[in-house]
């Protein structure tokens, strides 16, 4: 055990420590792997009864519960903010803040504008047209957390995938705790082309969106991070609307030897621990002595960090330090780890990335520091956690868009695919699909 393994196993300074030389690696990284980050009570049972009561009183419901959890006094009236609402958010942003709002906005619908998919249209060898179109969806709902988690970057990243999509009808709910509402919030959705937002939140505010209210229009896809009780209500609601995805805490984990400056990877690392207390920050490296200057970095750090609270918890209780031989164990680790967030900084980063599959967002280099992808790189900061990088992306066009498929059959067409399609309705059981086929068939042999 190195000295800096026995002095933080000593003063506590962080709870996962692994070395892949040790013989219990397997089993700590396993433990590491399958931890369970967030401790939310189960709120399914209080979200299903919201949703039911959102359902049956519609606005009714939305005003008391809002009294209750927001505590502010609405009616169906005012559940939308007014143009002079709009008006007073803008001119209580600095010209330093829109300037960063507009220069974040156009660089994320430029990268959008790439996403926007081509339809298709081809005759295939036996004169059969086949293709498809893309649509956009008619109305999209976007949740946008209110209080200490009201991010302006939420609203833009949500927003403009949608209206780059061709979304027609875009609202927003924002929670407004005690009436005080984040003017960034409300200029962001301006820039982004959000017309309509409503100072709603919570899980009624996504049963309003999912099955409408006397005030509220259902919308048909719902998207944006919350709180446990949004998450139970997505969920509860999928299959009525269309959803995003499920977020779970924030999450980075940093690949870098020891040509760094340990106090950049500190930063980094910091900059997903602060976001809560069930964050999570990883650094892999192959050196034992960067890694102890990290360690010392973060510590300095958390000494005078504002939101020092959140961030020493999130390292105290979910952070990790991982010593590895290469690169290649690295590359490894990090496909099975699936970070939300994954920074290289080696010098060549494209060589490591070339060998991960699976990670949300990747920063090459030491100067990509991922919070450039949460406010103004282009990609979207919407992106999976809790492993589920395996088998999901981030937030795109796509999420905004459907598929639907065309297929036009001729005479010939038919008569060249379509026995086959009846001797498979057979060997189904499915008498009348197979009916369907050969009737047009025999029609042919007449």
């Amino acid at each position: 055990m190195t000295d800096m393994t026995k002095r933080d196993h000593r003063e506590g300074l962080m709870p996962h420590f692994l070395n892949t030389t040790d013989e219990d690696f397997e089993e700590k990284f396993e433990i590491l792997l399958s931890s369970k980050r967030e401790d939310a009570p189960d709120v399914n049972e209080a979200v299903a009864g919201i949703i039911k009561d959102v359902r049956t009183r519609g606005d009714a419901s939305l005003i008391e519960l809002t009294a209750k959890f927001d505590q502010q006094d609405l009616t169906s009236e005012t559940f939308a903010f007014s143009p002079d609402d709009f008006a007073a958010a803008e001119a209580a942003v600095s010209s330093e803040e829109r300037a960063a709002l507009e220069l974040a906005a156009a660089r994320i619908r430029a990268y959008h504008e790439r996403q926007v998919p081509e339809d298709a249209l081809w005759t295939d060898e036996t004169g059969a047209t086949l293709g498809w179109r893309w649509t956009a969806v008619s109305s999209a709902g976007l949740y946008v957390p209110g209080g200490l988690a009201s991010y302006p970057s939420s609203v833009l990243m949500n927003a403009i995938p949608a209206m780059v999509a061709g979304v027609e009808n875009l609202v927003m709910t924002v929670p407004t705790p005690g009436g005080v509402a984040n003017p960034l919030v409300l200029v962001a959705a301006k820039l982004a082309g959000v017309k309509t937002v409503y100072r709603l939140g919570g899980a009624q505010a996504i049963a309003a969106l999912a099955y409408g209210t006397e005030t509220i229009v259902p919308v048909d896809k719902i998207t944006g991070p919350g709180n446990a009780y949004v998450a139970a209500a997505k969920r509860q609601v999928f299959g009525q609307v269309g959803i995003d995805m499920i977020a779970g805490p924030s999450e980075i984990l940093v690949i870098a030897d020891k040509n760094n400056d340990p106090n950049w990877i500190a930063l980094d690392m910091l900059s997903q621990a602060e976001h809560d207390e069930s964050a999570q920050a990883i650094l892999i490296t192959t050196d034992a002595t960067f890694a102890e200057l990290v360690v010392d970095a973060i510590e300095a750090h958390l000494e005078i960090l504002e939101r020092r609270a959140i961030a020493e918890a999130s390292w105290r209780k979910n952070g990790a330090i991982i010593l590895v031989q290469n690169m290649g164990e690295a590359a490894a680790l990090a496909d099975d780890i699936a970070a939300e967030h994954l920074e290289i900084c080696v010098d060549n980063p494209g060589v490591v990335a070339n060998n991960i599959t699976h990670a949300g967002a990747i920063f090459l280099g030491a100067w990509t520091p991922e919070a450039i992808g949460d406010y103004v790189g282009g990609p979207n900061h919407v992106l999976p956690t809790a492993r589920s990088a395996r088998f999901s992306s981030g937030l795109s066009v796509l999420d905004f868009m459907k598929r639907t498929t065309i297929a036009q059959m001729t005479p010939a067409a038919l008569a060249a695919i379509g026995p086959a399609a009846a001797e498979l309705a057979k060997s189904e059981s499915l008498e009348a699909h197979g009916l369907s086929v050969v009737s047009r068939l025999e029609q042919l042999n007449k």
